[in-house]
Formats: structure tokens, C-alpha cells, sequence
């Protein structure tokens, strides 16, 4: 007969591996990064005002509108504009800890790079998305104009509003989000998976037996395999 322990750790495993293959947020590593990027030049001559340009991540996929003379308008989650003004330090290259605050604190500001600055060393992809919005694409000088607007300090969220929900509201006029679909999607399946129910049982009791008995460890223990199963 097999440890049931072994049999929820194994299951867990299998839901986090399956999660990491969604493309959520990068937490590589800057060094490599800072290595690729001054090994990589783009020719800008073969984008035009208004397209959607996408730069494939470790974990996501980045997106912007090219504005023109090698400047593009992107959304980046920021933690910085919540402390300051000062525009040259919000200006300078996000690291990935003020990313990952701005994440959490779900702040973001759309500002304005240079297609260096923007791609970070990673390879761009023009207007991909296209194929998804037959006869919806608005004119380039509208779509750079509509970028424009937006620059600024914004309210962020992984969910409802992050970089593809702004480029997709200026190149074909409604904010829609296919990464956040697929990872909703992810999750819904993970759901409905009714081991994870006896998963999070086995986990509870667990808790319960090494932390003791208490309203910490024993409510969760109830709760979250009930609620589990009557939404599964």
C-alpha cells in the first residue's frame, strides 16, 4: 500500500511543476542577463509606430508599443513610484526586487525605454498577436497615441492589469490578457483535480500532528479541502 504522504507530496510536486510551465514572472538571475544584454543589438528600421512588440522571458512573455525613433511604452510593475518623484531614479532599468515589490505592492507605471532598455537582451517579436484580432488592429498613429496617454504611475495586478492588458487597449482598443487566461485555466484544472482535495486533507493532518492541536493548523485543515470540494 502506498504512504499517503508520499502519494500528496508527489501530487503537490506534480501541481507545481505543472503552474512553473505557465509563464507568470521572471526571477532569473541579473547577472546572466546583464552578460546577454550587451551581446545583443536590434535593428529598429524593421519596426513602425505602433507595433506590438514581444520579448519571450524566463517565466513570461514582455510587451510594449514601439512609439517611434527607438523608444517604446511598456508596463512595468514598479515599487519605486510609490517613494518617489524623482523621475531619474524611477527612469533608471527596473531590477528584479523593485519587479517583484511592485508586484506585490501592485504598483506599476507605464513608462518610455529604449528598445535596448526594453528588450533586456531577449529577442522581440512584432505584431504576433495580430492573428488573434482579425480586422480589430486601430491605425499606428492612433495606437501611439493612445500609449502616450497612458504613460504614467498606474495601479497593477498579474490578473486584470498588467503589460499584454495595455498593449492589447492600445493596438486593438480592449485590454484582454491570454497569459491570464491560460493561468486561470491552469488553476481551474488544479481545482477540479479531486486529489487535491485528499491532498490538502493529508497535508492538514499533518500539520496538526507535528505543530499540535490548534485553530492555525485545524481550521485550514477544514476549510481549505471544503472548500476545494464543493468548487471542484
Amino acid at each position: 500500500m502506498k504512504n499517503p504522504m508520499y502519494e500528496a507530496v508527489s501530487l503537490l510536486l506534480e501541481k507545481f511543476f505543472l503552474l512553473a510551465n505557465f509563464k507568470l514572472l521572471s526571477i532569473g538571475s541579473s547577472a546572466e542577463e546583464e552578460e546577454r544584454k550587451k551581446h545583443v543589438t536590434y535593428d529598429i528600421t524593421c519596426f513602425k509606430p505602433g507595433d506590438l512588440l514581444e520579448v519571450p522571458r524566463t517565466l513570461f512573455i514582455h510587451f510594449g508599443i514601439y512609439l517611434g525613433e527607438n523608444m517604446v511604452a511598456h508596463l512595468m510593475p514598479d515599487i519605486l513610484p510609490a517613494f518617489t518623484n524623482d523621475h531619474r531614479q524611477i527612469q533608471k532599468v527596473v531590477t528584479n526586487k523593485r519587479l517583484i515589490l511592485g508586484v506585490i505592492a501592485k504598483t506599476a507605471r507605464i513608462r518610455v525605454d529604449s528598445v535596448d532598455d526594453f528588450a533586456y537582451g531577449g529577442c522581440i517579436l512584432v505584431n504576433h498577436m495580430d492573428v488573434h484580432f482579425k480586422n480589430k488592429v486601430l491605425s499606428g498613429e492612433e495606437v501611439v497615441c493612445r500609449a502616450k496617454k497612458l504613460v504614467g504611475t498606474t495601479d497593477y495586478s498579474l490578473l486584470w492589469n498588467n503589460c499584454e492588458h495595455f498593449v492589447t487597449h492600445c493596438r486593438y482598443g480592449s485590454g484582454v490578457s491570454f497569459q491570464t487566461d491560460k493561468f486561470c485555466e491552469i488553476v481551474k484544472m488544479i481545482i477540479r483535480d479531486q486529489r487535491s482535495v485528499l491532498a490538502s486533507v493529508l497535508l492538514g493532518l499533518a500539520s496538526i500532528f507535528y505543530l499540535g492541536l490548534a485553530p492555525s493548523t485545524t481550521l485550514p485543515t477544514i476549510i481549505i479541502p471544503f472548500t476545494l470540494w464543493m468548487v471542484g
